[in-house]
């Protein structure tokens, strides 16, 4: 999960991938997803995965769970 760093700016996203620097530094330089374009982002929680299938299922889970990412983001503060 990525927090956005930008000020003023409250958002988080999630996603998964096989290679996290990459995928950070690809969102950082608005080659990432749409959403995180214009915005300066930070890796506040990560998690491995044996399968491409179960990191999407975690992912989507995620996604839909924003009591879950209120959690990730108060241990990161």
């Amino acid at each position: 999960m990525l927090k956005c760093i930008t000020p003023s700016v409250n958002k988080t996203y999630v996603g998964y991938t096989n290679n996290l620097k990459k995928r950070l530094n690809q969102h950082n330089t608005n080659k990432g997803a749409k959403s995180t374009k214009g915005y300066k982002w930070l890796l506040i929680y990560s998690k491995k995965f044996k399968s491409k299938n179960k990191a999407m299922s975690f992912e989507y889970k995620l996604k839909k769970n924003r009591t879950e990412r209120k959690k990730i983001i108060e241990k990161n503060r």
